[in-house]
């Protein structure tokens, strides 16, 4: 195969991967609350059991009016949502599906890459609220970068420690180091790593950005339309990477207890799946934290246990060694 053709294919893939995995995503949420809370949920788009609702919603999306308010920076206010999007598709792109070059782009410092470009979304959400020229919205962006700053420190600290023990940051080099004994020495990592990881993608209960009950709808609160498809777009992709990147940094990616030459991408699928439907039952289950919880959790009880699990890595790793 040329090697053009194998970057447009490897593109492709992500893409593909990129529009359908949200929504599979979204659609698992709303059954699975739904079930959850004892109540049916959307039931009439699509003919079996509301398949379609999603899709009915995105063509919802894109028949509403378009607003902008007057006041707005417009330049900053349509750009916004954009980029909120761009840098989880960048994310996919390095994470792998597979053995043998499953991967969009196989890059020696992908975990570098993708916990630098997850940051980006800090920019995005400040755009929204800066531009929105609404004070509900300014509000729910400085609660929204003080909460993304804080838990990128424990987000960060939790990955090194994978990268430590792997001894590389190649995400398909760290799957392929990993051994399943890992689960029970990496254990506090992966806690960390994932509240950390929900708080990055501004899920419940550290949706303090969004708060309905005190803010509106924060940083959304001036969207409509497509472009406001575009936020809710952007935080099911950032479940689709957040559990990618648990599924791959902790739980082994594509080993399974058989045919990992054949069926890793299957296996890598269970393991996003499952980790998301973790993420759709802590939203079920508890409730919103306030401000001051939030940043309590990320530093006096995130922040220490990462650090204590970098210094056990490195003790574990000088054993071995």
């Amino acid at each position: 195969m040329p090697d053009w053709l194998e970057v447009v294919v490897r593109v492709a893939g992500v893409v593909v991967a990129f529009l359908t995995l949200p929504l599979v995503v979204g659609q698992a949420e709303h059954k699975v609350m739904a079930h959850m809370q004892g109540r049916l949920g959307p039931m009439y788009a699509g003919a079996f059991h509301g398949w379609a609702q999603l899709i009915a919603d995105g063509i919802k999306f894109v028949q509403k009016e378009d607003v902008t308010p007057r006041s707005a920076d417009r330049p900053v206010f349509r750009l916004a949502p954009v980029v909120a999007l761009v840098p989880y598709l960048l994310a996919l792109l390095v994470i792998p599906l597979g053995p043998d070059d499953l991967v969009g782009e196989p890059l020696d410092i992908g975990l570098f890459f993708v916990l630098a470009v997850v940051g980006i979304g800090v920019v995005a959400l400040l755009m929204s609220a800066w531009s929105s020229a609404n004070k509900y919205s300014l509000l729910g962006g400085l609660r929204g970068a003080a909460q993304l700053l804080g838990y990128e420190l424990p987000l960060v600290l939790a990955a090194s420690s994978v990268a430590m023990a792997a001894g590389t940051l190649s995400l398909p080099g760290i799957v392929d180091a990993w051994r399943p004994w890992w689960l029970l020495w990496q254990l506090p990592g992966l806690a960390v790593f994932f509240v950390a990881g929900l708080a990055e993608i501004r899920r419940p209960p550290f949706d303090m950005p969004v708060a309905d009950s005190e803010l509106v709808f924060g940083y959304m609160t001036e969207y409509t339309g497509l472009r406001f498809a575009f936020f809710l777009l952007a935080e099911y992709v950032g479940i689709v990477v957040i559990s990618a990147l648990t599924a791959v940094l902790f739980l082994g990616g594509w080993k399974g207890p058989f045919g990992d030459d054949y069926l890793g991408w299957l296996w890598t699928l269970i393991k996003v799946f499952a980790v998301s439907f973790v993420v759709i039952w802590v939203r079920v289950s508890y409730p919103r934290l306030r401000e001051d919880q939030l940043q309590r959790l990320c530093w006096l009880v995130l922040v220490p246990a990462a650090l204590a699990q970098i210094v056990l890595t490195a003790a574990v790793r000088v054993a071995i060694d």
